[in-house]
């Protein structure tokens, strides 16, 4: 178990490394006719997966997005609200059983390096009761939101543009 363990997260630091900014590893083209007279990128993810894998997977995507924007001349204003099963994820008390420890190591980078991007990362305290998830124990840079519905609501109410994640 320690040497699997010990064998995950030397993985996942050889993909850190290797791995570019963003999975838009490619020569970057541009979004010139999306963009043409935006002015401002107010953007809300929705993230329910049951995955931690593809969680951090769509992390990393996501901050790929945001350094699209910039590399655009957009100043990105983001926002990710997570709900559901995905809040297991986002704790210091995950279970083993629930994610091995290399890839909650992943999210947990990734949702440091967005709140430090400002990108505002929400978790609904209705999905952190269903799924026992001890609020005082997420990570560093998420905020606690009442409900995600209510959450994607009120920001799609404010301009911010919805992109739900399956």
């Amino acid at each position: 178990m320690i040497k699997r363990t010990i064998q995950s997260f030397m993985a996942a630091v050889v993909l850190a490394i290797a791995m570019p900014l963003s999975a838009h590893a490619a020569e970057p083209n541009d979004d010139t006719a999306a963009l043409a007279g935006v002015e401002e990128a107010k953007g809300v993810f929705q993230i329910d997966f049951t995955e931690a894998e593809k969680t951090a997977f769509y992390l990393e995507i996501i901050r790929g997005t945001h350094a699209n924007f910039v590399r655009q001349g957009l100043e990105p204003d983001l926002v990710i609200v997570f709900i559901g099963p995905t809040v297991q994820f986002l704790t210091t008390e995950a279970d083993e059983d629930v994610a091995d420890p290399a890839t909650l190591m992943r999210i947990e980078s990734e949702v440091a390096r967005l709140a430090e991007l400002g990108v505002r990362l929400e978790v609904c305290a209705v999905a952190t009761e269903v799924f026992g998830v001890d609020n005082d124990t997420l990570f560093d840079g998420l905020e606690l939101t009442g409900d995600g519905f209510v959450a994607m609501i009120g920001w799609q109410a404010q301009g911010y543009h919805p992109v739900t994640m399956f």
